[in-house]
């Protein structure tokens, strides 16, 4: 019955039919009472599907809303654990990071001690050097001072004895005259003797600080980092300060192009040491040496 009212048009006219006689008439009364009982069923139906319907799209409303609460929670929680787990390897690299870093910092701190150690070795070194060279220097002054002490000494005598023998002998004037002229001579053959000696000394000492001057500029070529691009066809001036060991006490920059003065620079103290002459009178000229240094491609 529920399904024909549906299905069935209320909204038509219907049929005319013929006058209902007397006997007729009370059957339609109860259909129009059974109708109206009808229509109060449907009426509930109706509103029990459409309260249904409701009921139902709340609870899905309500399942949709609880699943898109969940979506965001784990959504949030995967968020969270992400960026803990960046987090975790943010730490992990910076402890790499310090753990190279003290790593590095002790090894530069072992290789100074030892760079420290080696220096102090080379001073002791250089300062015993020194020591034994001024020891013998004092004595050999000493020995010079009492062979001329002696000389004068010897001198004096001769000239008293001369002065004697003068006295003594005037008529051996003449002879004496002619004695003191050839010494006189003598004296001056010695001493232009001494000159050409002195000279050739004096020339081979500066050949001599010459060619060290070639060792250490080789020397410094061999430890400078060169670029033919920004240093080929420059030089740079140094006046280089040494110990009688050949070690390194300063470098003074003077002119010339900076990238050459500075690589040779750091060159010299790489090297730590320089050839250096063993004969104090060369060395001693060439303690405070001028070199140009140009760099060897």
């Amino acid at each position: 019955m529920i399904a024909v009212l549906f299905i069935g048009d209320f909204s038509s006219k219907p049929k005319e039919r013929p006058a209902p006689s007397i006997q007729e008439m009370q059957p339609i009364q109860a259909v129009a009472v059974d109708k109206a009982k009808l229509d109060k069923a449907i009426n509930k139906i109706k509103k029990q599907k459409s309260d249904a319907l409701a009921a139902e799209k709340k609870r899905i409303e309500n399942i949709e809303r609880r699943a898109a609460e969940a979506k965001k929670r784990r959504a949030k929680e995967e968020a969270r654990i992400k960026r803990l787990e960046k987090q975790r390897k943010q730490k992990e690299q910076e402890k790499i990071k310090a753990d190279n870093a003290a790593k590095s910092a002790k090894a530069k701190a072992a290789k100074a001690e030892k760079l420290r150690k080696q220096k102090e070795q080379e001073k002791k070194k250089a300062e015993d050097a020194a020591a034994k060279a001024r020891s013998k220097r004092i004595k050999e002054e000493a020995a010079a001072k009492k062979a001329e002490e002696l000389r004068r000494k010897k001198k004096a005598e001769a000239e008293a004895k001369r002065k004697k023998e003068l006295a003594e002998k005037k008529r051996k004037e003449a002879e004496a005259k002619e004695r003191a002229k050839q010494e006189e001579m003598l004296a001056q053959q010695m001493a232009a003797e001494m000159a050409s000696r002195n000279k050739a000394r004096r020339q081979q000492v500066l050949s001599e600080i010459d060619r060290f001057a070639a060792l250490i500029k080789q020397s410094i070529n061999r430890n400078m980092i060169k670029d033919r691009s920004t240093m080929a066809g420059k030089t740079c001036k140094l006046t280089i300060s040494l110990a009688p060991s050949g070690f390194v006490t300063q470098v003074v920059i003077g002119q010339g192009d900076r990238v050459v003065c500075e690589a040779a620079k750091t060159a010299i103290y790489k090297a730590g040491t320089l050839p250096v002459s063993k004969d104090p009178e060369v060395f001693k000229e060439m303690r405070k040496i001028a070199v140009t240094v140009v760099p060897e491609f």
